[in-house]
Order: structure tokens, then C-alpha cells, then sequence
């Protein structure tokens, strides 16, 4: 697992990149004070868990961010970070089974292969472009 901190607040950890190599048991890959949730779970044969539903809960939140996951099903897909100034942090490479998470700051995906699937996870809701974006100028 990689984790990106921001260069202006030192130990915010801004994006994670988690290798489909990294799974080995049960893993709680972001903290539970984050809007979006991951964890890496290896199961064994038959293996289950007792039936469950999550309810509906009223929270008041003072602010909410969209926060963004992309898993690679197919292809390779380039990744750039970025700080929350806008100023490039690290690249890397997802492959096939690989995750990226975004927790703040900027990231742009440019895919490497034809018919790259990806499936995009985002914290909700989410309002759209215009109420929940700032695009980056390199």
C-alpha cells in the first residue's frame, strides 16, 4: 500500500494506492473518520457472515467533501496526485485489481489500453460538476 501525505499539511494523508499483491487478510484500508470506507477482505471457501442491512441515521455534518475510489476490473490506468494547492505529488500505474482512493486533493486518470474497465466509488451525494469540482490547470 502507498500513501500520499500533502507536502503543505505534513501528515494529512491526502491519496492511497492499494495493490491487488497487498491483500493478505482483513484490512481497513481508510479510517473511519473519512466519508468513503474500504477494506480488503480475503475470504475462504464457504466463508459467510450473518445476514445484516445497514439503516438510515441522521447526521449533522459542518462539511462534506466528494471523496473518490477508482478499482481497475481491465487494462492499465496512469494516475497523477495532487496536493489541495493544486501542485503535482506522485504518478503511478494501476493494473488489473489495483485501487486508487482520493480522500482530498486532485487526481486525474489517463488509461493506457483500450477497453479499460474501472469501476469510480464517490462518497454521496454528489451534486454534479459544477457543485462538487475544481478543475486543475497543469
Amino acid at each position: 500500500m502507498k500513501v500520499i501525505k500533502s507536502k503543505l499539511k505534513k501528515n494529512k494523508i491526502l491519496h492511497i494506492v492499494y495493490r491487488r499483491t497487498d491483500f493478505n487478510k482483513r484490512q481497513d484500508i481508510i479510517n473511519s473518520e473519512n466519508f468513503i470506507q474500504l477494506a480488503s477482505i480475503v475470504l475462504k471457501k464457504n466463508q459467510t457472515f450473518q445476514a445484516h442491512k445497514h439503516f438510515w441515521k441522521k447526521i449533522n455534518y459542518k462539511k462534506t467533501i466528494a471523496q473518490e475510489s477508482w478499482v481497475v476490473i481491465r487494462g492499465k490506468v496512469k494516475v497523477l496526485f495532487y496536493d489541495t494547492n493544486n501542485k503535482f505529488l506522485y504518478q503511478t500505474i494501476l493494473n488489473k485489481g489495483d485501487c486508487s482512493i482520493t480522500l482530498e486533493g486532485g487526481h486525474n486518470y489517463i488509461s493506457l489500453s483500450n477497453n479499460t474497465q474501472v469501476y469510480e466509488f464517490k462518497s454521496g451525494p454528489y451534486y454534479g460538476q459544477t457543485n462538487d469540482k475544481v478543475f486543475i490547470n497543469d
